[in-house]
């Protein structure tokens, strides 16, 4: 696993030391994460079950790429990290997840160091999501989150390394009020914006301009204290490796990149993108004599490979598609109920729910409702509730976000009646077996939203190019994602259900029908009555 999952011995006592903790249930955590450092094998924060994985806590107790000493920690010969990396060397077969194998190429394309050993197969799973891991390892980014981390570590290293200097923790806090300002100064709700209509702001541009001025006043203190202290001297390199990010961000236009801006609740994101991560990933396969294997359930639209191909640089590599073993013309029906307005009218949500309620009510529950985005997400709640409330036929409701995904799952399986309602991150890599789960609802085809920022720069890209970035594009990613959402539905031989799609468009249009037809071969019907009798099992198959 990456660093972040490992518990730190060099962060988590300085940080106990210098006992600049929040609320009391943080400092309870850490004090709780501490007891845990001395007793496990692992380090492994999963295995913590008592500190929620939410708890600011964590962000005191790991490192980071950033703040880890690396060959010089006093702590390598107890670090966790360095035990598990030890035992993948001696391994024949490593298991890492995507953001921890691009980790490891962006290194090795530094020349710096490298995470992984070196093997002679690549067999990547779920590898329809590698464009989208590939674009994020392949460009640059800068979050309020880091200048946080960065002012927060500076004070700690300067209160052990310098306590004689108290003027730097001054600058120190000077970064963070300018972190904090910058997120205030975007003003805007959290999603993906473009970075010209933030640059064109004269008070988010001010508040760049702090944070830069904030984060080079600190370098600039930092370098006198630099030689005392390891913690020093890697602060000192992070104040310049973000002025850096910083100043890539703000520099020239690029007809191969894209600037975005990513804004959550309470921190931003600067992102600097590739339109197109064809070239550096085809480097990494041609880089050196060994095999790779991408495999997913979802790599073809009607199986044709190309958009996949052309998006990894991967022409010219051997394809293959298989058949599921699953009897879906028997075991499953796709229902597309009549009468349904189109996506994008305001009543469209609701009419989806409302043609979902008499199927979850024969389901007896055991149902997952997938949505687009988490506003329907939450407006299906508010309904589904209404309409559970005192009735007869009540069924547990659980909502993405109310608990860990893992825990919501196993919940979900233990009840065996219950109905998820869940956004993007329940599409999938989701398995449920058996009764529990008999009913899938999709509220609409799901196309990446037209606004996103670098979707729209590629889509511009491609027309520029004189080709059909609908064709080429849009439909494929929306294919792969429905397909990942339908693949829900049947898990095993004996499962049997329904899935529901509530977008007329499937069958109204041409696009809708290729996407249908992607589809594994499930009998299809736009009869109420008969998806009712098959999910009570009382109709054919």
């Amino acid at each position: 696993k990456g660093r972040a999952n490992y518990v730190c011995h060099y962060h988590l006592e300085r940080n106990l030391k210098e006992g600049r903790l929040g609320a009391r249930e943080e400092a309870a955590h850490l004090h709780a994460i501490a007891r845990f450092a001395e007793r496990t094998r692992t380090g492994d924060r999963a295995e913590l079950a008592g500190v929620p994985e939410t708890s600011p806590a964590w962000s005191l107790a790991i490192s980071t790429r950033e703040n880890c000493l690396g060959q010089s920690c006093p702590e390598q010969e107890r670090c966790f990290v360095m035990a598990a990396r030890r035992a993948a060397l001696a391994a024949e077969v490593v298991v890492v997840n995507h953001h921890l194998l691009f980790a490891d190429i962006a290194l090795r394309e530094e020349g710096t160091a490298e995470l992984l050993p070196a093997c002679n197969t690549v067999i990547i799973d779920e590898a329809h999501q590698l464009p989208d891991t590939a674009t994020t390892f392949f460009g640059d980014s800068i979050t309020s989150g880091q200048l946080l981390d960065l002012a927060r570590d500076a004070r700690v290293a300067l209160a052990t390394g310098a306590p004689d200097m108290p003027d730097l923790a001054i600058l120190a806090n000077g970064l963070e009020k300018a972190a904090r300002e910058l997120r205030l100064a975007a003003g805007r709700a959290p999603g993906r914006y473009p970075g010209a209509a933030f640059l064109a702001e004269a008070g988010f541009e001010r508040a760049l301009k702090d944070s830069r001025n904030a984060l080079e006043a600190l370098a600039v203190g930092l370098e006198a204290a630099a030689g005392r202290d390891e913690g020093l001297e890697r602060c000192h390199e992070r104040a310049q490796q973000a002025m850096g990010r910083l100043d890539r961000w703000t520099g020239a236009d690029s007809a191969e990149r894209v600037r975005w801006v990513e804004v959550f609740g309470q921190s931003l994101a600067l992102h600097d993108s590739p339109l197109s991560v064809a070239d550096a990933f085809r480097r990494q396969v041609e880089g050196r004599p060994r095999a790779w294997i991408f495999t997913s359930a979802t790599l073809s639209v009607g199986g044709d490979f190309s958009h996949y191909l052309q998006a990894l640089g991967l022409e010219g590599a051997q394809t293959g598609c298989w058949g599921s073993p699953f009897d879906y013309a028997s075991h499953a029906r796709v229902y597309v109920p009549r009468g349904l307005p189109l996506p994008g009218s305001g009543d469209h949500t609701l009419a989806v729910v409302e043609a979902a309620l008499p199927l979850v009510r024969a389901a007896g529950g055991a149902a997952f409702l997938l949505f687009t985005t988490l506003r329907a997400m939450r407006l299906a709640h508010d309904r589904i509730a209404q309409a559970f409330a005192g009735a007869a036929q009540g069924f547990p409701l659980l909502v993405q976000g109310e608990a860990p995904r893992n825990e919501l799952l196993e919940r979900f399986r233990r009840l065996g009646n219950a109905v998820l309602l869940a956004s993007a991150s329940f599409w999938e890599g989701v398995d449920v077996r058996g009764e529990a789960l008999k009913l899938v609802v999709i509220d609409k085809l799901p196309f990446a939203p037209p606004d996103d920022p670098v979707m729209q720069e590629r889509l511009k890209a491609i027309a520029r190019a004189g080709r059909n970035a609908f064709m080429e594009y849009q439909l494929p990613q929306a294919v792969i994602a429905l397909k990942q959402g339908a693949g829900r539905l049947i898990r095993d031989s004996e499962d049997r259900g329904v899935l529901m799609i509530g977008d007329p468009r499937l069958l109204s249009k041409a696009y809708g029908r290729r996407m249908l037809a992607s589809l594994p071969p499930m009998g299809l019907t736009r009869d109420e009555e008969e998806a009712l009798r098959f999910l009570r099992g009382t109709g054919p198959g």
